[in-house]
Order: structure tokens, then C-alpha cells, then sequence
């Protein structure tokens, strides 16, 4: 076997019996203890071929391919608030799943998760989700340099709201690295994986969350935040973290009429799709298996990381598609085969979406991103 792709026995699944006199009614299967995730070597057989960089230093920001930083991660001037920069203003409001058309809500019982289909390892069986209301936050930064009534670029962001990303694009649009833009920051419907409504949002693949954003989400943010947004492609990104990370190239994968630039930290590329669906089977793990090597290269431009110590699940499925590093590399190599233009930073030092790594890495990310589209004033 590939060592690249060998995973530790699993943790034995254990289940509570009900401290009752009467009957215990029938339990429902839970999460195995989940394993520390293990530190990987970036030179390891099988990764991609990386330049590594001085302990401290950042990806150049022009430059495509991939990449070693860490162990050391100092935030960026960039992140931190400047009080001699203008400052953006953030707009607040939140949806209810009983306005959604297309996203009027599901929850999995407390405790519960799923079982592995007997005659498909890959795919889980969930019994425990049904419907339930979610309320979810939405936050808009504008930028003090947006002109009223102009198109603007904007970025939509998962698991919102992301003050980080304001104070970095508050001083990016200030020393003309970006171009002026929105940010949204759109919170999940709740949950985690499959059976959550989170997950149904995030792992599913398909257009529906672009669709979602598109038609429900961007006409409350024009007529609550007073803004006009661009329908220009390469003005419209996405970014998110973990299954929001997933979820970001999701979109712009099923619907690249609408987004051309994605950004992820830790991205799940992994299987996490609920309900199964038989075109991907294997979720989004489907992006690096097929998706990419036999779909012509699309015009998306992707930022994306990973940690040393990231997520790692062999988890009850046993489906060997459940490691988060190793899904990211093989994306890095799907991605190079194909010639996309791409920068991938295995980061040292660094768990799941880690937040240090975020604080040194987002301005260059950023810039990145923004790569090829007008900026003002430079």
C-alpha cells in the first residue's frame, strides 16, 4: 500500500447503555474519540515538491506553486489594526430559515452521527437529521473608500463573521494592494458534517450554496448595506476555512460564471458529502480523484493551506478519504497538473485553520487573489 495513503486501526466505537430501570430505547451510533492528528513532514514520498522559506517569511505574493513556512508565524503588519487607516464600516443582520427557499433548515439529534452503508464503506448513513429552524448572521464590511452607486469586487466569506478579514482589507485597500471591495461574511445554519445543516450547506456538491448567496443572501446585503455589487466574475471571490473552505471552491466550481478567485485555509477535500450523491460519491474528495484531472482547466485562481498537525479522521467509515493534509496535497498536484494558477502554503507549526498562520498569511493570500484585476491608484 502507497505509505501516502495508510491510516492507524481505528479507535473502537463505544456505546453508552441509558442509566434506566426501564428499557433502554435503542441508542444512536456516536463519534469515535477522534485520534490527535499526527505531524507531517512536508518532504514526506508523495507530497508535492515545495519551496521552503525562512522560518517567519511569507509565500511572494505574484508567485504561483507551493510552498513551506513556519514553524515560527508572526503576524503580518497587515493584520493588526492601524489607526492612521481609514476604517471600513460593518453592516449586521441576520436570516431565518423560514424566509429560505432553498435552505429551510435540517438538524442531526445531539450525540448522533451515522453508520457506514455494509455495502459501501465510502458513503454514511444518517437517521437522525430532520427538519429544524436556524436563524444565521450576516455581516457586510464597506470599505470608507467605496464610492455609493458604484459595482463594487466583492469576497464572500464562510462561518462569517470574519473581523480579521476587515482589519486586512481595511489596510490592503488603504496602500492600494487590493482593489476597493465588499466583504460578506455569511454564518452557517448550524451543526457539523453530515446530518448538520452546515454540512448540507458547505460539503454538498453542487451549485446550491452559490445559488443560495446569489438569490437570497447578495439582495439583502445591496438593500441593507446601501451597496451595489459587481456581476463581473473575476470581481467576485470566495474564501472560507475548513468545510467553508471546501465550500468556497464549491462554488465557484459548479458556477464559474460567477466567481473566478477562491481562498481556503484547511480545506475539507475530503469525503463529508451528505446526502450521498452518486456523481460524487466520494464528496468533495471527488475534486483531486476526478473532478479536476478530467474536467478542462475552469478560470479559477486558488489560494490555499494546510497545517502540519491538521485534521485527521479515520473515523467509522473506513474509507481511507478522511486526512486532511494528504487531501490538500494531492489538490496542489491536481491543480499543477492541470495549470491552473494556484499557491499552496503547508505551514508548519499549525493545526486546523490555524489562527497564526491566518493572522501571518491572509495579506499575501489576499494579494494573491487579487492578482490580474485593476487596482485603483496603483
Amino acid at each position: 500500500m502507497n505509505r501516502l495513503f495508510a491510516i492507524p486501526a481505528l479507535i473502537a466505537l463505544v456505546t453508552m447503555p441509558a442509566p434506566s430501570q426501564t428499557p433502554a430505547p435503542t441508542p444512536h451510533p456516536v463519534t469515535a474519540p477522534r485520534p490527535a492528528p499526527p505531524t507531517r513532514d512536508p518532504h514526506t514520498p508523495g507530497y508535492v515538491q515545495a519551496t521552503e522559506l525562512l522560518d517567519g517569511a511569507n509565500a511572494p505574493f505574484a508567485d504561483d506553486g507551493n510552498f513551506i513556512l513556519g514553524p515560527t508565524h508572526f503576524a503580518a503588519p497587515d493584520s493588526t489594526l492601524q489607526p492612521t487607516v481609514p476604517q471600513g464600516t460593518v453592516i449586521e443582520f441576520t436570516m431565518s430559515s423560514a424566509d429560505s427557499k432553498l435552505y429551510p433548515g435540517i438538524a442531526r439529534d445531539p450525540g448522533a452521527f451515522g453508520t457506514p452503508d455494509p455495502a459501501d464503506p465510502a458513503k454514511l448513513n444518517v437517521t437522525t437529521s430532520h427538519p429544524a429552524p436556524y436563524t444565521r448572521h450576516v455581516a457586510v464590511y464597506v470599505p470608507a473608500q467605496y464610492v455609493p452607486g458604484a459595482a463594487a469586487p466583492f469576497i464572500v466569506g464562510a462561518d462569517g463573521p470574519d473581523r480579521l478579514l476587515f482589519t486586512v482589507l481595511d489596510n490592503l485597500i488603504a496602500a492600494h494592494k487590493v482593489p476597493v471591495q465588499i466583504a460578506i461574511s455569511i454564518g452557517n445554519g448550524g451543526g457539523d458534517a453530515q446530518g448538520s445543516e452546515r454540512g448540507l450547506e458547505y460539503d454538498t456538491m453542487s451549485g446550491r450554496y452559490a445559488e443560495f448567496v446569489e438569490t437570497e443572501v447578495l439582495p439583502l446585503v445591496e438593500a441593507r448595506a446601501h451597496v451595489k455589487l459587481s456581476h463581473d466574475p473575476d470581481a467576485r471571490a470566495t474564501m472560507g476555512g475548513s468545510s467553508g473552505g471546501s465550500c468556497a471552491l464549491i462554488m465557484a466550481w459548479y458556477h464559474p460564471e460567477l466567481y473566478h478567485r477562491v481562498l481556503t485555509y484547511s480545506g475539507t477535500y475530503v469525503n463529508q458529502q451528505w446526502p450521498s450523491n452518486p456523481q460524487t460519491p466520494h464528496g468533495a474528495w471527488e475534486f483531486h480523484e476526478h473532478l479536476i484531472p478530467s474536467t478542462p482547466p475552469k478560470p479559477i485562481r486558488l489560494w490555499m493551506e494546510v497545517g502540519d498537525r491538521d485534521l485527521y479522521s479515520p473515523n467509522i467509515m473506513r474509507d481511507n478519504m478522511h486526512d486532511w493534509v494528504i487531501a490538500n496535497e494531492l489538490m496542489a498536484k491536481a491543480l499543477a497538473a492541470k495549470g491552473y494558477r494556484y499557491q499552496f502554503v503547508f505551514a508548519q507549526n499549525a493545526g486546523h485553520v490555524d489562527h497564526a498562520v491566518k493572522q501571518q498569511t491572509l495579506p499575501e493570500a489576499l494579494e494573491y487573489l487579487w492578482q490580474g484585476y485593476p487596482i485603483a491608484g496603483k
